[in-house]
């Protein structure tokens, strides 16, 4: 088959190749996107929490400031969105709720509380009394909590479907199908090899397939990215009426060192989340998963027992070394990387978008990207990280 060119060609239709190709093509870049089902991916299970502040870890200040660069950027990131597709996208400024069940989990959360304000962010200790009094459908035996306002979450399957629209209105091409290998010429990136031997020629080539981007074929071994699969199972649940409202905000704990979140729709539904298992590319939900899930909830929240449970889904987030992105241009000239966004895609997605339109224009990250290039992985890490196909 002939080669078809573009001047920028996205492997992977998840959110974050969306974003990509979306911001590609509003820079005047002929666009086109390879995968299967665009719109699928981890997104399709992922809860939406746009949690900077409670999802802030030791050792991850880095990440941190791109979390909180890209949750500012959120609000106008919708508007535009919503303006552009007239679709909405179930973005709530609902806050979150940090709960502890037991004296070990506050001595956490107070940990946790002196990191967030040594980081300049915004969290308020609240006793156990006062946390019922916000959300009354919690546990009588919760300890205390952080009350965290900033937090924001947006569905996103919603944001998916609206991002596919943009990028329709925005003239990118979807070849639906697998991308089997890239090619390589003149020691640069050319495009890629589709499963049905189609030749999709690209000036530049962004991978962008989640926790696949460490599998395209033909990809230099000291390119490929260090990025595996990690499992999450999540569940959905209604809220009928009569138990409206059932959560005002996203409440999450730790119980018995698991974490679990409830994230509530504005829709009824209610989202419960997320086990995180090393199983390789395992996609099965399991009975032990769901019982795991609920158990903890319903420690939490007595009251979910009640509920319908609607769904139950099982998907793959793309997890890196540092837990951490790797976005922009890599050592082989006309390959970028937007993948390894692990348990933040979602959060990142706005700003993800504007540093892969600016590297693509420019060849370099702006500065709030700089530190997740690609290149700060050794090669001798990318062979002992990189889970090769079986």
């Amino acid at each position: 088959m002939p080669t078809r060119t573009s001047d920028v060609l996205v492997v992977g239709g998840g959110i974050i190749g969306l974003v990509t190709a979306w911001r590609a093509a509003q820079r005047g870049f002929a666009t086109a996107v390879v995968d299967p089902e665009p719109g699928g991916g981890a997104a399709q299970v992922a809860a939406g929490m746009l949690a900077a502040v409670t999802e802030l870890h030791y050792g991850e200040q880095t990440l941190l400031a791109l979390n909180l660069a890209s949750a500012q950027r959120y609000p106008d990131f919708v508007a535009e969105l919503t303006d552009l597709t007239g679709l909405g996208l179930g973005h709530r400024r609902c806050g979150t709720l940090a709960v502890a069940l037991d004296a070990d989990d506050r001595a956490h959360l107070r940990e946790l509380h002196a990191l967030q304000h040594r980081s300049g962010l915004d969290s308020e200790w609240l006793s156990g009394r006062e946390c019922r009094r916000l959300e009354p459908m919690l546990a009588p035996g919760v300890r205390g909590g952080l009350r965290v306002d900033g937090d924001h979450q947006i569905d996103p399957r919603r944001l998916t479907r609206a991002l596919v629209a943009a990028c329709e209105r925005a003239g990118v091409a979807f070849h639906r199908t697998w991308a089997e290998r890239l090619t390589v010429g003149q020691d640069r990136a050319t495009g890629v090899v589709t499963r049905e031997g189609d030749v999709l020629g690209a000036d530049q080539v962004v991978l962008a397939g989640g926790s696949l981007s460490g599998r395209l074929a033909g990809v230099p071994d000291d390119v490929l990215p260090p990025v595996r699969p990690v499992k999450g199972q999540v569940l959905r649940l209604t809220v009928p009426e009569r138990y409206a409202p059932f959560l005002s905000r996203t409440v999450r704990a730790v119980v018995r060192g698991s974490h679990v979140y409830l994230v509530p729709r504005e829709n009824g539904e209610l989202v419960v989340g997320a086990t995180s298992e090393e199983l390789g590319w395992d996609t099965t939900v399991t009975a032990g998963g769901v019982y795991e899930l609920l158990r903890d909830a319903h420690e939490l929240v007595p009251g979910i027992t009640e509920l319908p449970l609607t769904e139950t889904r099982a998907g793959l987030r793309p997890g890196s070394p540092d837990n951490a992105p790797l976005l922009g241009p890599t050592d082989l000239p006309g390959l970028l990387l937007a993948t390894g966004h692990y348990r933040n895609g979602v959060l990142l997605t706005p700003v993800t978008g504007d540093a892969l339109a600016h590297a693509l224009s420019t060849g370099e990250l702006p500065d709030e990207a700089r530190p997740f290039t690609p290149k700060r992985f050794a090669r001798a890490e990318r062979t002992a990280l990189v889970e090769q196909p079986a």
